[in-house]
């Protein structure tokens, strides 16, 4: 499997701090987020990464590279100043994705939990996603979707956490350009065709300048 990580947003609730600094290369336990998704996804087989970028994304770059000291593969997907939102961003990159389901996990994310459960899934035939939900954070009390059975519904009720598997077809009818995700996952809802799971974890959104530290300080202390 493949997985995209998305690193293409500006982080403007982020400022200062991302005036200088992609929101993904903010340091956290003594190395930026994405890393530590990078060394997951990793741990777990999945060494073929693709990486979207915009704001200042050439810094990403060059700390990134090619993905070799990190025991991946990069394959890079540059948006301009701009980016072209989740969706965009994802059909933008369909080329370097391949065709078969692949990992899609946000990069300004804190997510500690076991990647094998995303490395070893197998999107269903009918499914155009599946997506992993958390408990609501107190910023985010009423949650975006909810869960009934194994069928995501378009009511509030946990949290999206950035983290899904999507069939790489079911973007192609999107024209190239600038797309959110959040409509395109409801128009599929309403067809039945997206799955979840409740995830629950260690899982924050790293929003705020506040949240950043906080997260930093427990790291630091193990």
């Amino acid at each position: 499997m493949k997985a995209m990580i998305l690193a293409a947003g500006r982080g403007e609730r982020m400022r200062p701090l991302t005036d200088h600094l992609p929101k993904p290369l903010l340091p956290v336990g003594g190395k930026p987020l994405i890393q530590h998704h990078i060394e997951k996804l990793c741990a777990v087989g999945i060494t073929e990464l693709v990486i979207n970028h915009a704001w200042l994304g050439h810094k990403l770059v060059d700390y990134l590279g090619s993905g070799a000291e990190f025991g991946v593969t990069i394959s890079w997907s540059a948006e301009g100043d701009s980016g072209l939102e989740t969706a965009g961003g994802i059909r933008q990159a369909l080329s370097l994705l391949g065709d078969e389901p692949f990992l899609v996990v946000n990069g300004d994310i804190w997510l500690d939990t076991d990647y094998r459960q995303f490395s070893s899934f197998r999107l269903a035939a009918p499914d155009h996603a599946h997506v992993w939900l958390v408990d609501n954070p107190p910023q985010h009390p009423h949650g975006d979707f909810s869960l009934s059975g194994d069928r995501v519904e378009d009511r509030p009720g946990l949290t999206f956490s950035g983290v899904g598997i999507y069939r790489p077809q079911s973007f192609l009818s999107l024209q190239p350009g600038v797309h959110k995700l959040a409509p395109l996952l409801r128009q599929w809802m309403t067809e039945q065709r997206v799955a979840g799971s409740h995830l629950k974890a260690d899982w924050r959104d790293i929003g705020t300048p506040q949240r950043l530290h906080e997260l930093d300080q427990e790291l630091q202390r193990g």
